[in-house]
């Protein structure tokens, strides 16, 4: 806690305080998109319109809801990208959001964003990138983009993003209300590491940024080095202005600390929230973002894949990759096969069907989809402990015709299953499954 001491002098003991002794806010963003309102007697995070506190913690994973893509669960705090956002982006872009799992903040863009709007989610990690993959397939957006690169790769998309986000790994000082083990980790050295590590991140990525262009810089620690003298690195050595982004004075976010740059401090001890710092930057100079000159290639038989599908087919091109079909909105074609020309692309648009000679398997990404034909399967509505089973991957008997149908339970979508008559293939991904062997009986009530 000494360096609390020397960061905010007439406040570190209400901030120790809070670390040391408060419980962290529970807070969920729900998904407009899936026509999602208002949590039952719910109270709104301040600066982001779809989120909301919730009196406790519910066990999300049991929540059919959760897995349909009806909410993300997410610290108030990281909610405020959403804010920033709003205030700056009013045309649709190319956004990045570089060091991207869980998704959090990637599904926050997804819906603050302006319609048109292409989303690229990277993760270097592979691991955390298929959870990324993950919770992008259940937000249900199709014009998202899931890589996993080290951000010199992606740095060599010269001039190719409107926007770039960097939530940058950082030491963590921001977590240690709810995670021990960002406190048992925690040394000077781990802040230097961390420190060098951002502004490696940062120089490697600048390129990629379009002159004009915004950079969202971002981090849940605390110290000066990782924060106010990294938005001084960005201004001075990068080459880059620092913008202020209004807040109201109700939300009660502290300022910068001894840097003339705009930043914006969430800390416990003032907001109901994590720690967060959070600054906002435009690249300087003024230049269009890159032109797309590669043209993307279709097949006839890949047009057919998802023409009873989709809801709108005709926004839609149909690219085959081995023997797997892929939806992609026809005004970000180009800029997607430009990406995987260049990076190590896990998900795009929607991942439509797995042809296996003459049988064509409908992915578990177009279930999800909010681009799937409303008509496109046969919906089978099943009650809580059928929907449990389903999503621990088990198998199950369903009252429902023949063939592919939805797995939904309360009008929530969870995924597909195979109905053979006696028995039915359950086909939601073994990467997404309840490993828990103790459910329980009832649900837990979020929404």
């Amino acid at each position: 806690m000494a360096q609390l001491r020397g960061l905010l002098p007439d406040e570190w003991e209400q901030l120790a305080g809070a670390i040391s002794s408060s419980e962290p806010s529970v807070a969920v963003r729900v998904n407009a998109a899936r026509g999602v309102g208002v949590p039952d007697g719910a109270r709104r995070v301040p600066w982001c319109d779809s989120g909301f506190y919730l009196d406790d913690r519910p066990q999300f994973t049991f929540d059919p809801d959760w897995h349909a893509g009806h909410y993300y669960v997410q610290d108030a705090s990281s909610m405020f990208i959403t804010h920033v956002i709003g205030h700056f982006v009013h045309e649709p872009v190319r956004y990045l959001d570089l060091c991207a799992a869980p998704g959090g903040k990637t599904t926050a863009a997804m819906q603050a964003l302006p319609d048109g709007s292409l989303v690229v989610a990277n993760e270097i990690v592979p691991p955390r990138a298929r959870v990324l993959a993950d919770n992008v397939i259940r937000w249900g957006n199709p014009r998202c983009v899931v890589t996993s690169n080290a951000p010199a790769q992606v740095g060599k998309l010269n001039s190719f993003f409107d926007v770039i986000a960097t939530d940058v790994p950082c030491s963590g000082e921001g977590m240690m209300r709810k995670d021990d083990e960002a406190v048992a980790q925690w040394t000077p050295a781990l802040v230097e590491q961390c420190a060098q590590r951002q502004r490696e991140i940062l120089a490697d990525v600048w390129p990629a940024l379009r002159p004009g262009g915004l950079l969202i810089y971002s981090t849940c620690t605390y110290n000066r080095q990782e924060n106010e003298q990294m938005a001084d690195f960005i201004v001075n050595e990068l080459g880059a202005s620092s913008l202020e982004v209004p807040v109201e004075p109700s939300w009660n976010i502290h300022p910068a600390i001894d840097s003339d740059c705009c930043c914006y401090r969430f800390m416990p001890h003032r907001v109901d929230g994590e720690g967060l710092f959070m600054a906002v930057f435009r690249k300087n100079g003024d230049s269009p973002r890159q032109d797309i000159r590669l043209k993307a290639k279709t097949t006839k038989k890949a047009d057919e894949i998802g023409r009873d599908w989709l809801s709108r087919p005709d926004e839609f091109a149909i690219d085959q990759l081995d023997d797997l079909f892929i939806a992609v909105p026809h005004d970000i074609h180009r800029e997607v096969a430009a990406l995987r020309a260049t990076l190590n692309v896990l998900h795009a648009g929607v991942e439509l069907a797995t042809v296996m000679g003459r049988k064509t398997v409908p992915h578990h990404a177009l279930a999800m989809s909010l681009a799937r034909a409303a008509g496109a399967f046969p919906v089978c509505e099943v009650d809580y402990a059928t929907a449990m089973r389903y999503l621990r991957g088990e198998s199950i008997a369903v009252d429902a015709p023949r063939g592919y149908v939805l797995m939904a339970h309360e009008d929530a979508v969870l995924g597909l299953a195979n109905n053979l008559g006696n028995r039915a293939n359950n086909l939601y991904p073994k990467s997404q499954r309840i490993l828990s062997t103790h459910l329980p009986g009832l649900k837990p009530r979020v929404l």
